[in-house]
This record gives structure tokens, sequence and C-alpha cells, in this order.
């Protein structure tokens, strides 16, 4: 389009007459005015659309946007398991930590069955830094080895997706979805930043209008939305059942979160947001934002996985834990179907997920009961890291989310105990 100046005439006249005059016009007037002054002063040119253009287009629209998003996830999962599991964990990681790390600490600590091997080298018949659960073994193998790999590369990749602009065109095309559980489109940033991290991921639900909207993907994102860490170790225990578990997560975060959009009362507005046009993201920015979100995570993460293996191996060696197994038991071998030993991993989840993840490992049982255990883990109570970014958020809000998040584990975690047994797999 080219704009030109004004020609003088009545409608000019009419519009500098404005203020007291236009006051009195009805509401039709106006608008005729508003097209009598585009008509002389906007002509129309031709426009060709570029390619970002026309496939930008075509991400936003539900026919063709589906299948590219569902393309783009599954590309960037393939890159997420290749880089992070593939190469990096079992390529390098497990060779460094399970043939040099692991063999010179059994080597150099002395008396094996000291209180103090046992916590900081772990089990002296562990063959591998994962099972060995010390704070030398486990604590660095989970943090260096399998978490720092896995956020690298999600962090690489969401900020490549961010600087692009599709992730507002994801924003659109979920838009649909998410109205059904309360939410609206822009949801969807803070699930994948989730996925990264729960921290920065439930401070981003501030970008929602209401507090309804906020409540319900801050509790979600509790529940339902693993960390890149978790990811990371899912990968490293359960590799081939890792999509049973994203698979019941999904249909927990859809079903429940239906239920609070019909139980909580407040508004859910449309979507609003500006859909900026495709560009190639800037080289700079995208390795100032990984090192920033790197970092951040890493200086979280590292002494909270420490922290964890000690404070948890500490219990173990006081009996607090083999106590809290025999209490619980009832809950877990009947109600939950996973053995009492699951009571251990779960004090570690309060700390880390992923620690507690990497701890299921070493517990004897079925293939089932290992997954179910792992979304059991996954949907108990948030990590104290999230746990305080939700208290900054309201203790209100906070404390309404604990009652929701102890309901949705005692029924879900039944649930899914009572389709093993009507499967025949429990």
């Amino acid at each position: 389009m080219t704009l030109r100046q004004p020609e003088a005439g009545p409608v000019s006249a009419a519009a500098d007459a404005g203020g007291a005059n236009a006051m009195f016009l009805s509401s039709d007037a106006r608008w005729e005015m508003v097209d009598a002054l585009a008509a002389r002063t906007v002509s129309p040119g031709s426009y060709e659309p570029s390619l970002a253009d026309v496939v930008g287009e075509l991400t936003v629209r539900p026919l063709t946007g589906i299948p590219v998003a569902l393309a783009a996830l599954y590309a960037f999962w393939s890159i997420f398991t290749s880089f992070a599991g593939t190469l990096m964990t079992d390529g390098f990681m497990v060779k460094i930590f399970d043939g040099y790390w692991l063999p010179w600490l059994q080597s150099v600590w002395p008396d094996p069955a000291s209180w103090h091997y046992f916590i900081f080298v772990g089990n002296p018949l562990a063959d591998n830094s994962l099972e060995a659960f010390g704070v030398l073994t486990s604590g660095f193998f989970v943090s260096i080895g399998v978490v720092l790999p896995a956020v690298l590369i999600f962090y690489l990749t969401m900020t490549i997706l961010e600087d692009s602009g599709y992730l507002p065109r994801l924003a659109v095309l979920m838009d649909t979805f998410l109205h059904k559980i309360g939410l609206h489109g822009y949801a969807i940033v803070p699930a994948i930043l989730g996925l990264g991290c729960n921290v920065p991921a439930v401070t981003a639900t501030r970008i929602l209008e209401t507090k309804k909207q906020r409540f319900i993907m801050m509790t979600l994102l509790a529940l339902f939305i693993p960390c890149g860490a978790q990811l990371g170790i899912m990968m490293a225990v359960i590799p081939e059942s890792v999509g049973i578990v994203f698979l019941c997560l999904l249909i927990g975060f859809g079903l429940f979160g239906f239920i609070l959009s019909r139980l909580i009362p407040g508004e859910n507005p449309e979507i609003l947001v500006d859909v900026p046009a495709y560009h190639w993201p800037v080289k700079e920015y995208v390795a100032q934002k990984l090192w920033n979100r790197t970092k951040a995570f890493l200086r979280e993460a590292i002494p909270f996985v420490l922290f964890g293996i000690l404070l948890v191996n500490l219990l173990y060696l006081g009996g607090v834990i083999p106590a809290l197994a025999d209490l619980l038991e009832p809950v877990f071998v009947v109600w939950f179907g996973v053995p009492k030993e699951t009571a251990g991993p779960l004090i570690a989840a309060f700390l880390r997920k992923d620690l507690a993840i990497a701890q299921l490992s070493n517990i004897p049982m079925t293939p089932y009961q290992l997954v179910a255990s792992v979304v059991l883990v996954t949907i108990y109570f948030p990590c104290v890291a999230t746990f305080v970014v939700m208290l900054r958020e309201g203790w209100r809000e906070l404390l309404a989310s604990i009652a929701v998040l102890l309901t949705v584990v005692f029924i879900y975690g039944g649930m899914i105990h009572g389709i093993g047994i009507l499967l025949g797999v429990a």
C-alpha cells in the first residue's frame, strides 16, 4: 500500500471540525467518515507473498500446521535422544564414569564397609555409576553425564524455535485444545519450558491473563510435565517405555485439566498474540540464551542432586526410609501396585525428580511396576526448587495446588494400577 497526503475538501473539513461535532455523530456516521478518509488517503498496491509468508501461513492453519507441528516435535525428540542419550551419555559419559571414574574411586577410597564409603562411593559391588548411588558416583554422573547433555540440546532447540518465530504459531494451533482445559494457546510456552525445567515454566505462567489460567497451568506443570533432567534419566533407565510414560502423562494432563477448568471459577479469555514473520535466528543471541539458561539450570541442579543423594543415604543409614517403607506399604503395594521400597525415591523426588528416577533402577520390580513408579514419581510433589517458585506466586495458590496434587496423585496412581490389572500386566 502507498500513502499520500489528503486533499482539502468536505471530508477533511469535517475532520478539522472534529472535536465538538464528532461527539454527536452516530457510530455508523463515524465509520462512514473513517471509510471516506481511508478512500482519500490510501491507494491499494500489488503484494506478492514471499516464501517465508507462505510457510508462515501454512504453519498456522490446522490442516497443514498440525502435521508440521507433529513433524517438528518428532524431529526435536529424535535430535534430543540421539544427541543426549546415544551420542553423549552412552557414547562418552558412560565410558568415562563407568570405565575410569567409578573404578578409581572404588580402589582409592578406604574401607568399603564404612559409612562414609556408602555415602560418597555407594554400593561397593556396583559396576556402573548410575546404580552405585554415592554422592561422588551417581551424583556427578546424573548431573554431568546425563542431565548436562539433555539440558544443553533441549535449550538449544527451544531457543531456535523461539527465535525463528515458530512458537507463536504453535500457540495458535494449540489454542482450541487448550481452551477445553481452561487455558489458551500461549500456555504452550510454559509447557515447553517445563520440559527443560519447571522453575522458569512456573514463572512463565504469568503471561496468562487470569488467576484461573495461571493456577491450572502451574498445577498441571507440577504434575504432568517432566523436566529435561527427568527425560534424560528416563532414557537411561527405561528407554523402551518412555513413550508409554508420556502417554500416561498426556492423558492425565488433558483429563485433570478438563476437570479443573470445570471446578475452578473464573474467565478463560481468547488468545491475543502477535505472530511475527519467520526469520533466521541470530547465532549470537542463540549462544547467549543457551549459555544463560544452561548456567542457571546447572547452578540449581548440581547442588540439589549431590545434597539429595547425601540426605537419602543418611536416611538409609538411620533406618528412616525402611521404616517409612513398612508404614506406607499398604498404599504403595495395594493401591499403587509398586514395591514399598519406592518410599526412598519419593523422598528424593522432593529434592530432584531425576535423582528419584535414577534411584528406581536399584529396586527389583517388573517392567510394568517400573513404568508405574516413574509415572508416580513424575506426578508426585514438585521438587523443592519448583516449590519455592510456586510459593512466590502466592501461598494460598500454593496450598490449593498442593491439595490438588495430593488428590490427583492418589486418584491417578490408583487408576493406572487398575488399568494394569485389567490388562493383566500389573
